[in-house]
């Protein structure tokens, strides 16, 4: 470890998100923080960059607690933005670049944004959610700003940071204070604001590399949205150890193969279908050797025991973590690389400073091999959902085994999944509690759908269930009826569920 660089010791009141990144400033200015192609920032840049960002915000009239949404397709300009907007005072909310206007205009109403950071070659995409959103004051892209008769303000962001102001704005919030909104993926823009606090992002950071030991000497392979709650822990993390991450936007797996050997990547994450893609008979992975990848973490979904097999098989001197959590506790579990042929199936034991109750439907804790609802104590429980307080409430409660002197200060979170625990305390998921369907990682309510279905007014009953995949976790299909004298056509129904859900 290199004199002056390393993780942050520790995360008091007073240390918010963008200490991370003024502390590595401080600490190894010169190192190579962020690299997306042939662009390489240092933390110094990054420092300079984003202050030049938070002081622009605060100038434009965006104040402490505003929330300002970032729009990317895996982007520097994207870690400048949620660095500059916490660094304003705001709120941070990162938007998932796959999901169309429909659920952007949703997310955009929900949270009552400020303003808006995003590409230019997103920004006719996001005119039509623009548009519904009334709160929407101000619109940062790099390029010419935009026409007089829109309600907000576009801005050239070129400008701001090459010669903006680079002393770091002065704190506004607290450790206790929001950070970010993270919607969770619902499937017809009807998602549910996780708001995480700047003590939830540092615990969430200080956990995970924990235990996959990240160091300062790191090259760490960012591949998942910063929307996707494990994306941004990825961030994070790097940013408290002073690693390196290194962004990549992809078609093809041989991409990601190109970039693993030229930025000699040392750890990943990924979901089950990235690591399926790559394992695939003609995939470039089993062409190569990775000697410099230390691991990767498997996140999302349960990964197949298929995929998995041919994982280590490509990859035999890499260690693979088996991780499970959700949005509103980031991480539950890890199934350390050890384990793996000993406990197949199973999503491991607690993190650490993480507290795991199975409880049966009397509230009562459950013996081993009994099925019970998974509930998660610990740092990383989130403040709830915004602007949800009954659906709040439903899931983040006192803790049923506190003492009840003292029930009402903490709150844990029912995560609504069953799980099962064996005699040596290795956890395993049995399924979902509610009618939630997991579909390549992402979260979909079968009643959502068939609203959409319902919407086109072609159709007399509906019922969608999900068809259990080994690889996607469920595929999704819709029983139809049609209404009388109404002609259906498949074909049409895909386009319509296209263009009103996430594909």
């Amino acid at each position: 470890m290199q004199p002056g660089v390393g993780p942050i010791d520790r995360c008091s009141i007073d240390y918010l998100v963008q200490h991370l990144l003024q502390t590595q400033a401080q600490r190894a200015p010169g190192r190579e923080a962020l690299v997306e192609g042939t662009t390489k920032l240092t933390y110094a840049e990054v420092e300079t960059l984003s202050n030049r960002l938070g002081n622009a915000l605060q100038e434009m009239g965006v104040h402490r607690g505003d929330r300002v949404a970032t729009f990317f397709r895996k982007s520097i300009d994207e870690v400048i933005a949620i660095f500059g907007i916490l660094k304003a005072g705001a709120v941070f909310v990162p938007v998932n670049p796959l999901l169309l206007p429909p659920q952007i205009s949703h997310i955009l109403n929900d949270c009552r944004v400020t303003a808006v950071i995003t590409d230019p070659a997103s920004l006719g995409f996001l005119k039509e959610a623009f548009d519904t959103a009334d709160s929407l004051r101000f619109v940062l892209s790099r390029g010419p700003g935009g026409t007089p008769e829109e309600r907000w303000r576009s801005l050239d962001l070129a400008p701001i940071l090459a010669v903006g102001n680079d002393d770091p704005p002065r704190d506004l919030c607290l450790s206790i204070d929001l950070a970010s909104i993270i919607y969770t993926s619902g499937s017809t823009g009807r998602s549910k604001g996780v708001m995480l606090s700047h003590g939830n992002i540092l615990a969430s950071a200080r956990l995970g590399s924990s235990y996959l030991r990240n160091t300062p000497e790191d090259r760490i392979l960012s591949i998942l949205p910063f929307s996707f709650d494990y994306g941004l822990f990825q961030l994070m993390s790097a940013f408290l150890h002073g690693a390196t991450l290194v962004l990549c936007r992809f078609r093809f797996s041989t991409e990601i193969i190109e970039v693993l050997l030229r930025e000699r990547i040392s750890g990943m994450g990924g979901v089950p279908t990235l690591w399926a893609l790559l394992t695939e008979k003609r995939s470039p992975l089993h062409q190569h050797t990775f000697p410099h990848l230390r691991y990767v973490t498997n996140s999302g979904a349960a990964l197949p025991q298929a995929v998995l097999r041919a994982l280590r098989a490509a990859l035999p001197e890499t260690r693979i973590y088996l991780m499970y959590g959700m949005t509103e506790a980031f991480r539950t579990t890890f199934l350390p690389p050890e384990e793996i042929d000993h406990r197949a199936g199973s999503i491991g034991k607690p993190l650490p400073d993480v507290e795991v109750y199975l409880v049966n439907d009397k509230g009562e804790p459950c013996a081993p091999g009994e099925i019970g609802e998974l509930v998660h104590r610990g740092p990383t429980v989130s403040m709830g959902y915004w602007g949800q307080p009954e659906a709040t409430d439903r899931v983040f409660r006192p803790d049923p085994f506190a003492p009840p002197e003292l029930r009402h200060v903490e709150k844990v979170y029912y995560s609504g999944d069953l799980v099962k625990m064996d005699a040596d305390g290795f956890l395993y998921f049995i399924g979902r509690r509610d009618a939630q369907l997991k579909c390549s990682g992402y979260r979909v309510s079968p009643t959502e759908v068939e609203e959409v279905l319902y919407d086109t007014g072609l159709l007399r009953e509906v019922a969608v269930i999900g068809i259990p995949d080994e690889l996607l976790g469920h595929t999704i299909r819709a029983f139809v009826a049609p209404r009388d004298g109404k002609e259906v056509r498949v074909d049409e129904l895909l386009d319509i569920c296209g263009r009103s859900m996430p594909r």
